[in-house]
């Protein structure tokens, strides 16, 4: 997967199997006067992977000779040079050297759609023009779970001896995995393609060792509830409205002539497919229908004749539709905490003062004490008024499906999108050396500044919870106005 050009790269023969690779419709290009190319020398080194520059054309012989045709234009070498696909990726096997001293190297594309010669300047040996080389993988991390099984077992992403189109010579290691659906696979390498980014694994079968080999990372799991035998399990799809909202598998399912475990693709399992869908979960305190859709704002319809009919005629290695309801919409309550942590303890702990607004007893006591002849600043502290924020007024409220889960990033984005990335307390008043221990007794303004640092993930309908930060800032106005957050339930 890897290339490296040594300072001897020929031999005096061509490359074994590149004989066969597929010519693409070639026009004629012209030329005044021709030059003549020199024997083909076939490259020794089979790991030349290169990618084109974009600025040389490709053509059937070296572009100067006669009765040459472009297989590339220079336009369609640019497209291929800023492409993100393995695909577009070359490999260099051949070169030819004019009589002018122009060095051509014959190239194809991964995939094979490209094949001829393209210009790479006038050293023997070195790339100075046309392309250069290439690594089409980098290695990657692998993870902390290495049991893995296949996902969904068939002919699509199949294991093979490199990452697809990241080698010449990559083939598959088998075509079709649905016999190995159960198999234990133990990941042992990781490599990322260069062009895509897409995660690769190398996985070993010590069941079935022919098996082994590169895997595209997303159509493995190392949840064996979710892997896929066509011969044991049925395939659920929870839908409403005809979009999928949630997939299972029913594995390990009884024959419903025998009995047994069923051990082939297409022996009816309904009425152990409908049990086991309407059975308890093992840890679990739901039926594994609700299971499956936990998080998703849907219920199953245990009324629908048409679930009952689908379950009933199931048979292994089938995929069914489940119907579902979609939960009401609901708007959760946001609760936002001040998080300190006190470094000079030895064992330092965060602790958390919940935020409240003001309602209208605080607000009236804050205004009266302030509007009198002589104010009276004692009532305007840092005890009664240091954790009572002046929340935004809100246009709509953090809603969503009841049931479904929101994540962190999705409460971040809604607090900043309306207001609530900072928050203030109003100003209050502290003693003369800033400290709050004496509150109230001179007359020196303060105000807390609150900033988001974290949100916690959870489910629509239950609290969402917002974390912030605190810092006191003294000798001014805070810049909010004291107003009272009564009757906007949407703040707890």
């Amino acid at each position: 997967m890897r290339s490296s050009f040594a300072k001897s790269i020929y031999v005096g023969a061509a490359v074994l199997g590149l004989a066969g690779l597929s010519a693409v419709t070639t026009t004629t290009a012209s030329a005044k006067s021709y030059a003549t190319a020199g024997a083909y020398t076939a490259l020794a080194d089979k790991s030349q992977n290169v990618t084109v520059t974009g600025t040389n054309a490709i053509y059937s012989k070296p572009g100067t000779v006669k009765g040459v045709k472009v297989v590339a234009s220079k336009a369609t070498v640019k497209k291929l040079a800023a492409s993100k696909k393995s695909s577009d990726t070359f490999y260099a096997y051949g070169t030819k050297t004019t009589n002018r001293g122009s060095v051509y190297y014959k190239i194809v594309t991964m995939d094979k759609k490209y094949r001829g010669y393209v210009y790479a300047g006038k050293t023997a040996g070195t790339f100075t023009a046309g392309i250069k080389a290439a690594e089409t993988t980098t290695e990657a991390a692998v993870p902390s779970q290495t049991t893995v099984y296949f996902a969904n077992p068939g002919t699509a992403n199949v294991t093979w001896t490199a990452p697809k189109y990241t080698d010449i010579h990559a083939k598959k290691s088998v075509m079709n995995t649905t016999p190995f659906a159960g198999d234990k696979l133990t990941i042992t390498d990781a490599a990322t393609k260069t062009k895509e980014g897409s995660l690769y694994y190398y996985v070993k079968d010590a069941t079935h060792p022919s098996v082994s080999g590169w895997i595209y990372s997303g159509a493995v799991t190392s949840d064996a509830k979710v892997a896929f035998n066509q011969a044991t399990d049925v395939k659920v799809n929870f839908t409403n409205d005809g979009k999928t909202v949630a997939s299972g598998v029913l594995q390990n399912l009884l024959a419903d002539s025998t009995k047994k475990a069923a051990t082939a693709v297409g022996t009816a399992v309904g009425t152990d497919a409908t049990a086991k869908a309407k059975a308890t979960v093992p840890g679990a305190t739901s039926d594994w229908v609700d299971t499956q859709l936990q998080g998703t704002g849907y219920t199953y319809d245990k009324t629908s004749n048409a679930n009952a009919a689908a379950l009933l005629a199931a048979k292994t290695g089938d995929t069914i539709t489940l119907s579902v309801n979609k939960g009401n919409t609901v708007t959760s309550t946001i609760v936002a905490y001040s998080q300190y942590q006190d470094n000079t303890k030895s064992n330092p702990t965060l602790t958390y003062t919940k935020l409240s607004s003001l309602d209208g007893h605080t607000t009236t006591a804050y205004t009266e004490a302030l509007a009198a002849k002589k104010p009276d600043y004692s009532k305007v502290n840092y005890a009664t008024y240091g954790s009572k924020v002046v929340f935004p007024s809100l246009a709509t409220g953090f809603s969503g499906t009841q049931g479904a889960s929101f994540t962190s990033a999705d409460l971040t984005t809604f607090a900043n999108n309306n207001k609530l990335g900072t928050l203030y307390t109003p100003t209050f008043y502290v003693d003369k050396s800033g400290s709050t221990a004496n509150a109230g007794k001179t007359s020196v303004k303060a105000y807390i500044k609150y900033t988001l640092t974290s949100a916690n993930k959870g489910t629509y309908g239950d609290k969402a919870q917002l974390f912030y930060t605190a810092e006191t800032v003294y000798g001014s106005d805070s810049p909010v106005k004291v107003t009272a957050n009564t009757g906007n339930a949407i703040f707890g």
